[in-house]
C-alpha cells in the first residue's frame, strides 16, 4: 500500500455506497466471537484462533470456512444482531448505502422460516437507517454449492419479500456449477421485478460471463476477474455500459488473482469498462471498504477527483431510487469539494 495519508483521510470521510457485500461474510470477528461462545461447535472464539480460522488455501477452503460461520446463526435474533452491527461497522466506513447480499436458503435449512428471516432483516435495517444514517437494500443470492435446488427454494421466498428487495444472485463456487442451468429461476426472479446480479468470471474463465449475460440477465457482474481474458467479451461489457463489481483483496484472498499487481482492474479501466470498488467478505478477507479504495487508487494512479468519480459510479449503477441517488451524489460532491477547499 502506498497511499499517502491525506488521501486515505479523503476516503474516510467520503460517502460512499457499496454493491457487492455479504451478509454473513461481514460479521465481525467480535460478533464471530460471539455467535461461537452462544453456539460451540467448530467455529473458534477466540480472536487470535479465529484470525487462523478466516487464513484461506483456496476458494474451495473459503466456501467451508463460510459455511461454517453460517452454521452459528440459527435463530432470528442471531440475524437480526448480525445485520444491525454489519450497518453500524458500516456507518464507521462512511457507507450511506449498500445492497446486501444475504442467502436465506442456508438460513431456513437451519430451521428459521422465511418470515422470521424477513423480520429479522427488516428490524435491523429500519433501526440502522434510524440510528446510523445507512440504507440498506437486499440481494438474495442463490448458494451455487447447492444447485438448481436452492435456486428453486429461494424463487418461492419471493413471496414473502420485503419491497427492500432488489436484486437475485448466484455465489458459490462457479467450478462445476454452470450458470446456464440456473436460467429458469433467474427469469422467475425478473419476470418478479427483481435485478439480475450473478457471481461470473470470478475463478473460471470468460465463458461463464457470456453464460450470465446470455442465460441469466445479468444486470451487473460480480467480479468478473476473468473478462480481459477475452477482448470481445470486454468490448461488450464496454459498450453494453454492464458494471462490474470488482473486489481486488477478496481476489487475492481465494487465490482468483496471485498479487494485486496482477489484478486486471487497470485493464478493465483502461478499456472503459464501467467499475465499482467493493469488499465482498470484508472482515473474512481482513479488509473493509476504504482499505479496497486504497488499494483501487494505488492500482489505478488516481487523486482524490478520481476517487470521488468511483464513489459516484457506484450511486449511477445502484438499486437506489433516483431521490436517493441524487442525495448521495450531493454528499459525495460537497465533500469533494470540501477537500479541494481545504
Amino acid at each position: 500500500m502506498t497511499q499517502d495519508r491525506p488521501l486515505a483521510d479523503f476516503i474516510a470521510g467520503l460517502p460512499k455506497a457499496e454493491l457487492h457485500v455479504h451478509h454473513v461474510g461481514s460479521v465481525s470477528p467480535r460478533i464471530v466471537a460471539e455467535l461461537a461462545e452462544r453456539h460451540p461447535g467448530t467455529v473458534p472464539s477466540d480472536p487470535d484462533a479465529l484470525k487462523e480460522f478466516f487464513t484461506f488455501r483456496d476458494f474451495a477452503h473459503f466456501v467451508e470456512v463460510y459455511l461454517a460461520v453460517v452454521a452459528l446463526i440459527r435463530e432470528p435474533e442471531d440475524i437480526r444482531m448480525i445485520t444491525y452491527e454489519i450497518a453500524a461497522d458500516m456507518a464507521g466506513q462512511g457507507i450511506r448505502y449498500a445492497e446486501l447480499t444475504c442467502t436465506p436458503y442456508t438460513n431456513v435449512k437451519a430451521g428459521i422460516p422465511i418470515e422470521a428471516f424477513v423480520e429479522a432483516i427488516e428490524d435491523a435495517r429500519v433501526a440502522a437507517e434510524r440510528d446510523h444514517r445507512v440504507r440498506l437494500q437486499w440481494c438474495y443470492d442463490v448458494p451455487g454449492e447447492f444447485g438448481v435446488e436452492a435456486a428453486a427454494e429461494t424463487v418461492t421466498y419471493l413471496d414473502a419479500a420485503p419491497s427492500s428487495l432488489v436484486g437475485f444472485g448466484l455465489g458459490g463456487p462457479e467450478i462445476g456449477v454452470p450458470r446456464p442451468q440456473f436460467k429458469p429461476y433467474f427469469d422467475a426472479a425478473r419476470a418478479a421485478g427483481l435485478h439480475s446480479v450473478p457471481h461470473a468470471g470470478e475463478t473460471t474463465g470468460p465463458q461463464t460471463i457470456w453464460d450470465a449475460l446470455n442465460d441469466l440477465g445479468a444486470e451487473r457482474i460480480g467480479h468478473g476477474t476473468s473478462c480481459t481474458q477475452d477482448a470481445a467479451l470486454l468490448q461488450h461489457l464496454v459498450e453494453q455500459r454492464i458494471p462490474l463489481e470488482v473486489c481486488p483483496t477478496s481476489n487475492i484472498a481465494t487465490r482468483a488473482v496471485e498479487h494485486l499487481d496482477q489484478h486486471p482492474i487497470k485493464e478493465m479501466v483502461a478499456a472503459g469498462a464501467v467499475v465499482t470498488i467493493n469488499s465482498d467478505d470484508p472482515p473474512m478477507f481482513g479488509t473493509w471498504l476504504n482499505q479496497e479504495y486504497e488499494i483501487a487508487a494505488d492500482l489505478l494512479d488516481l487523486d482524490a477527483d478520481g476517487v470521488a468519480d468511483l464513489a459516484r459510479t457506484a450511486v449511477d449503477v445502484s438499486f437506489l431510487d433516483d431521490a436517493g441517488k441524487r442525495e448521495l451524489r450531493r454528499e459525495i460532491d460537497d465533500h469533494a469539494t470540501g477537500w479541494a477547499q481545504r
